[in-house]
């Protein structure tokens, strides 16, 4: 029979003064409770308890069998606690991502997270240049990207579609683009980090290059949001992070059937055996929440 179903029935007969009590305290049948107590006293090979009509007490072998039961419980609660916390995602992760997918994705979608997983602590390094994953104690690195670092290991998480966009008053004064060549003539607002001076854009299956020229330049993806925003000038941005501005107005799409790259965003991690479990949580999270 189970010695630790035992022990708590001898500790529960002793402690409320029959079998009968401790059968219902444990849920269980007399005879079931009366089989672990004669289980418990053939483990000793004496008596542990002295019986009469009216009372049960213990023998001498019954006080010490009966604190032995009770380090037997309280260690076997112990084992039970700390399995279940291993089996609970917790723990601090340091997490590094890009500027705007940070500001229009990972921030809220890490809200949720946190409600889901409230022992989890996400240290979140925002940055749009490389991050040396070991170095800086990284667990998960959130790129968007097609060319991804061979010595990692990366799971797709979904994809980052572009568009260009302008603020209507940007083009009210200059004019609508009808042509990838009118770009040309516009403030385009670049970004060093993916392009710089020249564009990449596809309708079906024709691809052009060209070159392009502004007055503003910059690595921060959010700069470059609230510029094109401030009429600037023309720039390329996810649309996750431009639709909100699209149906309040403050942007319009420019040359809609023209699409810049579309890139993968992926979840980096240096290796899988050594892969926090609040890591793997993590990622599997954004994994199901990033629309592809």
């Amino acid at each position: 029979m189970d010695r630790i179903t035992a022990a708590r029935v001898f500790i529960e007969t002793v402690e409320r003064g029959s079998a009968t009590a401790a059968a219902e305290a444990l849920d269980m049948s007399r005879a079931m409770a009366s089989r672990y107590i004669a289980s418990i006293e053939d483990w000793s090979g004496t008596r542990l308890l002295h019986r009469t009509t009216r009372r049960l007490s213990l023998t001498s072998a019954g006080e010490r069998v009966l604190e032995l039961c009770k380090e037997m419980v309280r260690i076997a609660d112990t084992v039970s606690e700390v399995a279940a916390d291993a089996a609970t995602p917790r723990g601090r992760l340091r997490v590094t991502a890009p500027t705007i997918l940070a500001d229009a994705l990972l921030v809220p979608l890490l809200a949720e997270f946190a409600r889901d997983y409230p022992r989890i602590k996400v240290d979140v390094l925002i940055s749009d240049r490389p991050v040396d994953l070991v170095q800086d104690r990284i667990d998960v690195a959130i790129r968007i990207a097609n060319n991804l670092d061979p010595s990692l290991i990366g799971r797709r998480l979904g994809t980052c579609q572009s568009q260009l966009y302008a603020a209507p008053a940007y083009l009210d004064a200059r004019g609508r683009p009808v042509s990838v060549d009118d770009l040309r003539e516009h403030q385009c607002l670049t970004y060093t980090n993916l392009g710089g001076a020249e564009w990449t854009l596809q309708d079906g299956h024709i691809q052009v290059s060209i070159p392009v020229a502004g007055s503003f330049e910059t690595n921060d993806t959010v700069a470059l949001r609230r510029a094109a925003i401030a009429g600037m000038g023309i720039a390329t941005l996810p649309r996750f992070a431009a639709e909100h501005d699209l149906r309040d107005g403050r942007l319009e799409t420019v040359l809609a059937q023209w699409q810049p790259e579309t890139l993968g965003i992926h979840a980096l991690y240096v290796s899988r055996r050594h892969l926090p479990m609040a890591a793997r949580v993590l990622i599997d999270f954004l994994g199901k929440s990033i629309e592809t």
